[in-house]
C-alpha cells in the first residue's frame, strides 16, 4: 500500500497538468457521425495514442473503414494479470449550439452545487472518464517505474454512431485485445459521493416490421371498408405482444431469465431509490410494466419489449384520404440474464406472422442483437474493484444494472471469454448528448486515484 499511496500522492500533485492535458483534448471536435469531421477523429485519436506511446506505452493509431481506433500495450516483466482497457475517444454533435453557454469544444472550469466542474461536450461521455484511467496509469509509471499489471488499451471513434468498425476490428485481432479481464469506463456512479459496479447489461434485438395489404395506396372512399388496412393490422399485431400484466407473450421469451439473487435485491431495496421522482422527472404518471416488480428491478433485471416507432399513410400537413399500401414498426427487445436473441428473434417472427389476417403480408429488416451480461456476485476481480473503491470512497460501491446495452461487451464474453467491470464516475446529470455537458472536478480526480486502487488490487488476483 506505500507503492499506492505514492501513486495517489502523484495523482494529487499531477492535478493541474492532468486538467490541461483534458482541456486539450475536449478542444478537438471528434464528432463521429459527421463526416465533416474525419479528420478531427483521426487528430483526436492521434492525441490519444500520443498520450499513451509519452508514458511508454507501445502505441498505434490502426485504420479501419471508419474512424481509426487506437491500441496501446504496456506488459510489466513478471506481470500476473493482464486488463484490456476500452472507451471511445468519439463524441455526440454539440446542436443545438443556441443552448450552449459557451462554445461546446472550448472547454471551462465552473463552480456547481457540488464544486467545481468541467464544462464542455465530451467531458463526461467520454474523454473525460477514459482519460482517468490513463492519468493513473500515468502516475503508476512516474512513480514507480512500471503498472502492476498488464495493460492493454482500446479506444474507438464511433461508438457515438453505432460502432460500424468495432465488431470487424475485434474479429481480425482477437489474439492481440485477450486478457484476464476488460474494464470499461462509460458508465456512472450511484450519486456524487457513492461509487458503483455495473454487473448487469441489457442484451437487445432489434427488429423493423413492415406489413403490407395492397399493391398502392387506395382512396378511402372507394376501397374503405372492404380493404385491409395494414395500419389497423400492425397495431393489432404490436398490441398482442402483451398482456393486460405487461407480460410479453412471444413464447419463449422468458426462457433464461432467472430471478434476482436476495443479496443484490436487497441492497437494491436499501438504496431509498425514489420511483416517483425518478418517473417524475421524465413527466410520466403512473407506471408500466411487469406488474409486482420495482421500477429498479424491471430497469435493471427484466426483459423488455419496446414499440420504438411507428407509421404508415399520410402523415403530412393536412389531410389525405388515403388507405396506406404499407406500415411500419420498429421492435425492441432487452435481454437479461441467458435470453438468446436468436432464438428470440426467431420466435418473434412467427407469432407475429401466424396472427396476420388474410390478405395481409408481413416482412422482417433485422436491426443487430447481442445476449445479455451479467457478471457472477462471486467474481474475484469484483471484490478486488470494490475494495479499491471502497478506500477511495469510504463507501460501499453499489453493484448496479444496466437498461442500456454494450455489444462489444457481449462479444468480449462470448469470443475471449472476458468478463467486464463497468466502472465509471459520471453522474446522473452530467447532460451527457445535450447542451452543457459537464463532469465534475471530483469525479476526474477521485475517478484517476479509484484506478489507481483498483490496478493495485487486480495484482492481488489469485
Amino acid at each position: 500500500m506505500s507503492d499506492v499511496n505514492a501513486v495517489l500522492q502523484r495523482i494529487d500533485a499531477n492535478l493541474p497538468q492532468s486538467l490541461e492535458r483534458l482541456f486539450a483534448f475536449l478542444a478537438i471536435p471528434s464528432i463521429s457521425t459527421d463526416s465533416t469531421y474525419r479528420a478531427e477523429c483521426r487528430r483526436a485519436a492521434q492525441w490519444a495514442s500520443d498520450q499513451l506511446s509519452g508514458i511508454g506505452f507501445s502505441s498505434r493509431v490502426a485504420d479501419t473503414n471508419g474512424h481509426p481506433m487506437v491500441v496501446a500495450h504496456r506488459k510489466p516483466a513478471g506481470a500476473k494479470r493482464h486488463v484490456l482497457f476500452y472507451g471511445h475517444y468519439d463524441v455526440q454533435p454539440p446542436d443545438p449550439l443556441d443552448l450552449w453557454q459557451t462554445p461546446p469544444f472550448e472547454a471551462r472550469m465552473e463552480d456547481g452545487p457540488r464544486g467545481k466542474r468541467i464544462v464542455a461536450r465530451g467531458s463526461s461521455d467520454d474523454k473525460g472518464q477514459l482519460l482517468t484511467f490513463i492519468e493513473a496509469a500515468r502516475a503508476f509509471i512516474e512513480t514507480i517505474g512500471e503498472l502492476p499489471v498488464a495493460v492493454t488499451v482500446l479506444l474507438e471513434g464511433e461508438e457515438e454512431s453505432g460502432s460500424p468498425s468495432l465488431k470487424p476490428f475485434f474479429d481480425q485481432n482477437k489474439a492481440e485485445l485477450k486478457a484476464d479481464l476488460a474494464l470499461v469506463c462509460d458508465t456512472g456512479m450511484w450519486d456524487a459521493t457513492t461509487p458503483a459496479i455495473t454487473t448487469r447489461l441489457r442484451g437487445l434485438v432489434g427488429e423493423e416490421i413492415t406489413v403490407t395489404t395492397s399493391g398502392r395506396d387506395l382512396h378511402s372512399g372507394m376501397y374503405g371498408g372492404p380493404a385491409q388496412n395494414p395500419i389497423k393490422v400492425l397495431s393489432a399485431l404490436v398490441a398482442s405482444l402483451h398482456d393486460a400484466d405487461g407480460k410479453v407473450l412471444v413464447p419463449g421469451f422468458y426462457e433464461g431469465v432467472s430471478e434476482l439473487p436476495e443479496q443484490i435485491a436487497a441492497q437494491w431495496r436499501g438504496l431509498g431509490f425514489d420511483e416517483k421522482a425518478f418517473l417524475g422527472e421524465a413527466g410520466l404518471e403512473g407506471e408500466a410494466g411487469e406488474k409486482g416488480r420495482s421500477v429498479l428491478e424491471k430497469i435493471w433485471a427484466r426483459p423488455t419489449c419496446e414499440i420504438n416507432g411507428i407509421w404508415g399513410g399520410y402523415t403530412g400537413e393536412g389531410f389525405k384520404t388515403v388507405i396506406p399500401a404499407q406500415a411500419h414498426a420498429k421492435i425492441s427487445l432487452r435481454l437479461v440474464g441467458r435470453q438468446d436473441p436468436v432464438a428470440i428473434r426467431v420466435s418473434l417472427r412467427k407469432y407475429l406472422t401466424e396472427r396476420l389476417p388474410k390478405g395481409a403480408k408481413i416482412s422482417f429488416h433485422e436491426h443487430g442483437g447481442s445476449g445479455a451480461i451479467e457478471l457472477a456476485a462471486d467474481s474475484p476481480a469484483l471484490a478486488l474493484a470494490a475494495s479499491g473503491l471502497r478506500e477511495e470512497w469510504n463507501k460501499e460501491p453499489i453493484l448496479m444494472g444496466s437498461g442500456g446495452s454494450i455489444p462489444i461487451v457481449g462479444a468480449f464474453k462470448k469470443e475471449l471469454g472476458m468478463d467486464t467491470l463497468l466502472i465509471g464516475f459520471a453522474l446522473d446529470d452530467d447532460r451527457i448528448h445535450s447542451p452543457n455537458e459537464k463532469y465534475e472536478l471530483s469525479s476526474f480526480h477521485k475517478g484517476a486515484r479509484s484506478w489507481a486502487r483498483i490496478l493495485a488490487r487486480l495484482a492481488e488476483w489469485k
